[in-house]
């Protein structure tokens, strides 16, 4: 059951963090000041939550309520732990297949991506505390309601999650097309997890040095690329027919 993904008020911030709330994004006025606004911006860098400083006129905007200068979005769901994700997925006796989304920043593309999960088996979908979509009301929507089918880890950085995998005999694969191999030289028969890149940038240069294996799509016409959601589920469903 979805629920509600707004507060707003500074006191109302502060008490959502500290009872541990999924807070996925905060909107704080430009110039705000003061002992509890200071308080608030502190307790948002310890627990690395998404901070956007933005005009009053766009905090009017999100809520007709008296914001006092900070609105929050809180996830619709409840993110699942890395390393207890793992390790039932491994006790299962399923070959794990995992997806890192090192940047996905579009809700349209980040939505269809987990619809696509949810619809291939996916154990589990592994993204950054800071810079990618949010989880919200939208997120749900463009997923169809597969946000809360899918377990979804939220993790400060991906190279951390991409060395736990490792450890536990899960191989990273990249998608990009920074490689010579096609998708279909590459085994995902093992327990593995792909990654995909943003939107505009693709993956990340320091996290592709760490991947066991690279994969691209062959692109026969003249635009140089797919959009992500549409690559990410060419590559989901390579790995499901190697499996079948």
């Amino acid at each position: 059951m979805e629920k509600k993904t707004q507060i707003f008020g500074l006191r109302a911030v502060i008490e959502a963090i500290n009872s541990g709330e999924s807070i996925d994004k905060v909107f704080l006025q430009k110039g705000l000041r003061g002992e509890l606004f200071n308080e608030l911006e502190g307790l948002l860098n310890s627990n690395s939550i998404n901070i956007s400083y933005v005009p009053v006129e766009k905090l009017n905007r999100l809520t007709k309520n008296n914001h006092q200068g900070v609105v929050a979005n809180i996830s619709p769901i409840e993110f699942h732990d890395l390393d207890s994700l793992v390790l039932n997925t491994i006790e299962s006796g399923e070959t794990p297949l995992f997806l890192l989304l090192d940047q996905i920043n579009d809700v349209r593309n980040f939505g269809a991506i987990i619809r696509t999960a949810e619809c291939t088996g996916v154990h589990g979908i592994i993204i950054q505390k800071k810079g990618g979509a949010p989880v919200n009301g939208d997120t749900v929507k463009t997923s169809a309601g597969a946000v809360f089918r899918v377990p979804i880890c939220k993790v400060d950085h991906i190279k951390d999650a991409m060395f736990h995998l490792q450890s536990c005999g899960i191989k990273v694969i990249a998608a990009t097309e920074k490689t010579n191999n096609s998708i279909y030289d590459v085994s995902f028969k093992e327990p593995c997890a792909i990654i995909m890149g943003s939107e505009d940038r693709g993956i990340s240069p320091s996290i592709l040095k760490l991947v066991d294996d690279k994969a691209k799509l062959l692109l026969l016409g003249d635009i140089e690329s797919l959009n992500v959601s549409v690559a990410c589920g060419v590559f989901l469903y390579e790995a499901i027919r190697q499996r079948l």
